[in-house]
């Protein structure tokens, strides 16, 4: 029997008023992981934890699972959960609806600068739809361009067409769609009356009914018994009278549903208190069948694969340290740009509090003064009488202000708090470089355990189809320059170019070497590229590269700079020595953050022509790689080309990700190791298509 793999329009009724009783619970983060799967995180008052999973991919379901059940979390969020994070994070969850009788879920969050609505769409592909108080998309997994609907960023939401809700309607016009059809009973209940095969069969088999009775030999009793069968179910969902059942067939989870059904009375089952506990425990179960089935590993990979992930969020951690010790930074910044503004505020509540002025009159005058246009009053946000702090708008910013201190006092209080961030992020890089250090030690192991058995140095290296393997074991290693853009050439040298200036700046910097090549772009905008001699701990020497790693080092200057992004197919591109490389301008000039000065004669490499591709490699290591096809082409199992065109950059990303999902049978490795933000690092700026497309 095959295993529910999906929920139905009964059973998103049921589960929607089951999760009311988390109303009230405040967002903490968001996760996505692959394209298909967002976690949102939450804190409830009296639950505590409180974690809502949402698939919509080959998998479509929603509820709340406990902690155990949640995998761990990602490494880098990609920008969709960025996103989502900015606009969730402290809304308070207002509850859940279904969209009429559709496989649509809207989760409805409240928040005192903008209220959200996250629509999950489970039907046909899939997708989630990020919306703001207006209904207009703020993002979308994927968008949607049909005759009858748009789904994309900026457009505002819109339904499907409405659907008849079986559960809702009248003998009269029930009788009239069945005898419209022109096909037998059981199909005319799931296709016309949208209740799907399942709970089509069930009615047949509740009323009494022979499935198979072609609709114009079908008589008025049957219609009728049929109606009383479905008029009975609707009032159990409306009255929400259930008896979750989940189902196994010789131990293997196959269903899942509300109630008992009759249609599975064959089966063994195991009843629930909540629907919602039932669906937690079904997918929790099938996850688990589908990793036993595929895991083949010596013993010490589990714990392999949780340093691993261990690594993942001890790098997540880093990131976040660095991004709040810049955000404590930019708002001393802040307070010492609007140093008047600031101090009119502070100096304003202080003589208010000395004169013996509650904190509601401050907040209250600062209400009235706002209403007048007073700049320093409209700039208070907040007060918080408890802590003496005003929170106030500077911008950019928002910055929490001690009253009893004044403006240097309150600067350098966040400038100390910056500091104190940053040395967590180092103590968490001393904690990254032991787990890695154990990490090395356990592959060691693993090593020595797979050598047990001599290879015959004279056989023929075995063919392995990656592809069709039901398992890929995951082989992860992290490289220094994995921080950058990079591949490695046909021949085997490292190229490494930057995303942003800041990366420009260090690649100048840091790691241009003597016996390096330097390329760059005619046209304005493109990275820093380097061709590699030598590592970075290695001494540097002098190498004649091969004209193929330079006519590939050429392209990828091409390939990821405007010239993409302007839809054009080539141009020229140039190479210097690293001598001729200086961040010392000539008199009287500035060289922005991220520029440079190029002096000497230059070797140009005419009309080079873009190209991408993206790959996944299996051995040594399992990874995305990307660059000119070239070099990507041999080294990967599986490659897909790119050139520019009509997608955006994480669309192209998404439809990439689903085609190796295609490809190789084990589509849980391609989710592990190519998700869609991993695939979107390879991927030029600006718009793209397959080129086999």
């Amino acid at each position: 029997m095959d295993q529910k793999r999906e929920l139905t329009s009964i059973d998103l009724a049921a589960l929607v008023g089951e999760l009311d009783v988390y109303q009230g619970a405040k967002v903490d983060k968001a996760y996505l992981y692959g394209d298909d799967l967002l976690r949102l995180k939450l804190r409830d008052f009296d639950r505590g934890r409180v974690e809502l999973l949402i698939e919509v991919g080959e998998t479509k379901r929603a509820h709340v699972a406990v902690p155990e059940h949640v995998p761990d979390a990602p490494g880098r969020p990609p920008d969709f959960a960025k996103m989502m994070r900015n606009r969730l994070s402290g809304a308070d969850f207002a509850g859940a609806s279904q969209y009429e009788f559709d496989r649509i879920l809207s989760f409805e969050f409240e928040r005192e600068d903008a209220n959200t609505t996250v629509v999950a769409e489970l039907f046909g592909q899939g997708n989630i739809a990020v919306c703001d108080e207006t209904r207009h998309v703020v993002d979308s997994l994927d968008t949607v361009r049909l005759k009858s609907r748009t789904v994309a960023p900026g457009s505002r939401y819109e339904f499907p067409d409405s659907r008849v809700n079986p559960l809702d309607v009248e003998f009269e016009p029930f009788a009239a769609l069945m005898r419209e059809s022109d096909t037998d009973l059981v199909r005319t209940l799931a296709t016309q009356l949208n209740l799907g095969g399942l709970y089509a069969e069930e009615l047949c088999t509740r009323a009494g009914v022979e499935k198979t009775v072609p609709i114009g030999e079908a008589t008025d009793e049957q219609l009728s018994r049929l109606y009383d069968a479905l008029d009975r179910l609707a009032t159990r969902v409306h009255e929400r009278r259930f008896d979750p059942r989940l189902y196994e067939d010789d131990g293997t989870p196959v269903d899942v549903t509300p109630f008992p059904l009759e249609e599975r009375e064959g089966l063994e089952s195991e009843s629930y208190e909540t629907f919602n506990d039932a669906l937690d425990d079904y997918f929790h179960r099938l996850e688990t069948a589908e990793d036993e089935e595929t895991d083949d590993s010596p013993e010490f990979d589990e714990e392999i694969a949780r340093k691993g992930r261990i690594i993942d969020q001890q790098k997540g951690a880093i990131e976040g340290f660095e991004q709040q010790a810049q955000e404590e930074r930019e708002r001393a910044e802040l307070v010492y740009a609007n140093y008047t503004l600031v101090d009119e505020i502070l100096t304003t509540v202080r003589n208010a509090l000395e004169e013996g002025r509650s904190w509601e009159e401050i907040e209250a005058t600062f209400e009235e003064g706002a209403e007048r246009g007073i700049d320093a009053a409209e700039a208070v946000t907040g007060v918080d009488p408890e802590n003496g702090m005003v929170t106030v708008d500077l911008g950019e910013a928002s910055a929490e202000l001690d009253v009893r201190s004044g403006v240097e006092k309150n600067a350098d209080r966040l400038y100390t708090e910056a500091k104190r961030i940053e040395e967590k992020k180092a103590g968490a890089e001393e904690a990254i470089a032991e787990t890695r250090e154990e990490l090395e030690v356990l592959r060691e192991r693993k090593a020595r355990w797979s050598a047990d058995d001599t290879p015959n140095e004279d056989a023929e290296p075995e063919e392995v189809d990656w592809l069709s393997g039901s398992s890929i074991p995951v082989r992860k290693s992290d490289e220094w320059y994995e921080e950058f853009r990079w591949f490695h050439t046909s021949d085997g040298y490292l190229v490494i170019g930057g995303r942003n200036a800041d990366e420009n700046e260090a690649l100048v910097k840091k790691y241009l070497e003597r016996g390096d090549r330097f390329f760059h772009t005619q046209a304005h905008g493109g990275p820093v590229t380097i061709l590699k001699a030598t590592g970075p701990s290695e001494p540097a020497k002098e190498v004649e590269f091969p004209d193929s790693s330079i006519r590939e080092a050429a392209q990828f200057a091409v390939s990821y700079s405007s010239v993409w992004k302007d839809g054009r197919f080539a141009d020229d591109a140039y190479s210097v020595d690293p001598d001729q490389v200086s961040k010392t301008p000539e008199s009287g000039e500035f060289i922005e953050k991220g520029g440079f000065v190029i002096r000497g004669d230059r070797t140009y490499h005419r009309d080079v022509e873009v190209g991408v591709a993206v790959g996944i490699t299996c051995e040594p290591t399992t990874r995305v790689i990307g660059g000119p096809p070239s070099a990507i082409a041999p080294r990967a199992v599986t490659s897909i080309e790119v050139e520019p065109g009509r997608y955006a950059q994480n669309d192209m990303a998404k439809r990439i990700y689903r085609t190796f999902r295609e490809r190789f049978a084990d589509t849980a490795f391609v989710r592990k190791v190519a998700s869609p933000d991993l695939i979107q690092e390879f991927l030029p700026p600006g718009g793209s298509r397959m080129v086999d497309e």
